[in-house]
């Protein structure tokens, strides 16, 4: 027989011992290489290169998918630690036994070794293999096809040799300790199971035969106990980040975006500007626009007369009537003065680029920004509000600098989050660009229909308005495209919210090991307790209180630092309601109680065996 047929013969033979390392980390794998590849997919966060979403939008996932990023690589550390300390804890014993045999030093190390490479080069590659499949199933099924990556093999062999040398890191450490004990030390249940002496700590009660064995067992234990507290506590904040965050992060951006397209809102245009309008809408989501388009078309232009009739329609609330076209844009630069030494700085450079450019009527704007700063006022003749994307690809300090167009400069006072043209966007007063452009009609109207009036009707109303005048204008409801846009923001961020849920599985499967080093541990104490007459669901009841108070435990202290850091720092002015909170309970309950009944599946397993073989 070979060197390395044994230890591998050994890990067979222990196959739901092996069975539950591997899985443990493999899962870890997964779920830190699939962020990965669903960041660099969508083009943000640890692996971003592309310019998709908007600015505003790609910030706040960003923020997620880097902090969510950390937490699970940090998971996945304590995980590897923690997984790879219960594999040496639980072979202890093994130790000692091939030692007494006469075993060499050397050889029972490097046996052991390669047992430990073995499971560690079976479970990154299956993780890096299942994390592939998954991010290949999301895309797919969540629509996110948009922004096709092919598979990166360098990311790939970063992830798995990161995972190999932490596993590597935390089980050389225990081997060469116990490769060092004598027989006698590697075969004491104190050295085997970590327990230290009760003289510390007493058990939390005395009245109660259950707690008072469940609470002495975790602190003799204080090693394994100590680690699994801090492994779940990371775990609970993980997944209250993802799961409040994602709910939070998803009901606030969904209501920028709805703002800034506007509910119950039409389109009245050219048949040919309403498809284009469409694309630049859904830019952000995956579409093309026609770089080509020509916004100034004599023929694109919008009678006065049609806006007057509508203006007079009784299903119509309010008329929105805008002028679109393209320019190219510079930045100008300006200055600002340090308050402490009065000294002037420069701000910005010479960028420029392409941006689309609408001319709006501040009185009669049907739509609504998310802005830092402030939208245009009427008397606002040389103001200029800007899209995100485009303040952070061309300006430095856009609040304090202003933006050339058509050789006219305009002073920038508000920055918004707006889909259109993916956040390229500059919203100008519209007398200004009709005659910078000497386009004196508009190329587009946006109509508000009145909410007591019935919405077929007034459509049918408005069609019969427009057909009396020309023919070539169309009607484009842009509800479809609203839904389309917040899809795609649920898609994405229920993608980040299940993020973690590989995660939660290997830390579900450390919990589980660490309940059955606490059955080892205590199996001749459970073994007297039947013998007297003990009933089983007595020593169920007892492993479940060690299970729940670490779970509280952890979970407490997981649960305050999340919600700290979603409300606090993730998610700017944040959109909380009652039903949110709600949400947000359910799922961590729900995660809480699968993790505790995972949890006792080792205890029932126990339970369940007859004392005659507990006992041999």
């Amino acid at each position: 027989m070979s060197k390395a047929a044994f230890p591998v013969n050994d890990l067979l033979r222990r196959k739901w011992q092996t069975g539950l390392t591997v899985a443990t980390l493999t899962l870890s794998v997964t779920s830190t290489f699939f962020l990965l590849l669903f960041s660099r997919r969508m083009g943000v966060g640890l692996a971003s290169a592309d310019d998709v979403l908007t600015h505003g939008l790609s910030t706040v996932f960003s923020q997620f998918i880097i902090f969510i990023g950390i937490l699970i690589f940090a998971v996945g550390a304590v995980i590897t630690s923690f997984i790879v300390f219960l594999m040496m804890k639980q072979r202890t014993r093994d130790f000692g036994l091939i030692k007494a045999a006469g075993c060499p030093n050397g050889l029972v190390f490097a046996y052991f070794l390669t047992e430990l490479l073995t499971i560690t080069f079976v479970s990154c590659a299956l993780g890096v293999t299942f994390a592939y499949a998954l991010d290949s199933a999301v895309a797919h099924i969540f629509q996110l096809q948009a922004y096709p990556k092919l598979p990166d093999l360098w990311l790939a062999l970063l992830v798995f040799a990161a995972f190999f040398a932490l596993a590597l890191i935390f089980g050389v450490k225990p081997l060469l300790e116990a490769a060092r004990l004598s027989p006698i030390k590697a075969l004491s249940p104190i050295q085997y199971f970590g327990i230290s002496a009760d003289r510390k700590h007493k058990p939390l009660s005395k009245f109660v035969l259950t707690l008072r064995i469940a609470s002495r067992s975790l602190f003799r234990r204080q090693a394994a106990s100590i680690r699994v507290v801090l492994l779940l506590s990371i775990v609970f904040m993980l997944l209250t980040v993802a799961v409040a965050g994602s709910i939070i992060a998803n009901d606030t951006t969904k209501l920028w975006i709805k703002s800034a397209i506007g509910e119950d809102t039409i389109i009245i245009a050219h048949n040919s500007m309403c498809t284009q309008y469409r694309l630049l809408l859904s830019k952000f989501s995956g579409a093309t626009e026609n770089g080509d388009f020509d916004y100034l078309n004599v023929q694109f232009a919008i009678p006065d007369a049609l806006i007057q009739r509508l203006k007079a329609t009784s299903a119509v609330a309010a008329v929105d009537a805008r002028l679109i076209c393209k320019a190219h844009v510079y930045e100008v630069r300006n200055f600002t003065i340090d308050p402490e030494t009065l000294a002037t700085i420069p701000v910005g450079d010479n960028r420029e680029g392409d941006s689309l450019i609408v001319g709006v009527d501040p009185e009669n704007v049907i739509t609504a920004w998310t802005i830092n700063g402030r939208f245009l006022a009427t008397a606002d003749a040389g103001a200029a509000v800007i899209g995100d994307s485009l303040a952070q690809t061309m300006f430095s300090q856009p609040l304090v600098q202003s933006a050339r167009l058509y050789n006219k400069t305009f002073s920038v006072v508000g920055v918004c989050v707006d889909p259109i043209n993916n956040g390229r966007v500059i919203y100008v007063p519209l007398k200004q660009l009709q005659n910078i452009t000497s386009m004196p009609n508009v190329n587009l109207l946006l109509v508000k229909i009145a909410p007591s009036a019935d919405h077929e009707v007034a459509l049918a109303q408005i069609k019969r308005e427009i057909l009396s005048l020309t023919p070539d204008f169309a009607i484009m409801e842009l509800n479809n495209v609203l839904q389309e846009s917040i899809n795609f923001l649920g898609s994405a961020w229920l993608t980040v919210m299940l993020l973690p849920l590989f995660t939660l599985a290997s830390a579900a499967l450390c919990l589980v090991g660490y309940i059955m080093l606490a059955v080892d541990e205590q199996r001749q104490e459970f073994a007297i307790l039947r013998a007297i007459g003990v009933k089983p669901n007595t020593i169920i009841a007892i492993l479940a209180v060690q299970s729940i108070v670490v779970l509280l435990s952890s979970f407490a202290v997981g649960l305050s630092l999340g919600i700290i850091t979603t409300v606090l720092i993730l998610v700017p002015n944040p959109v909380v309601t009652s039903l949110t909170i709600l949400e947000v309970a359910l799922w961590l309950l729900v995660a809480l109680t699968v993790m505790l009944l995972l949890s006792l599946y080792p205890a029932i397993r126990f339970a369940k065996t007859p004392l005659l073989k507990i006992l041999t």
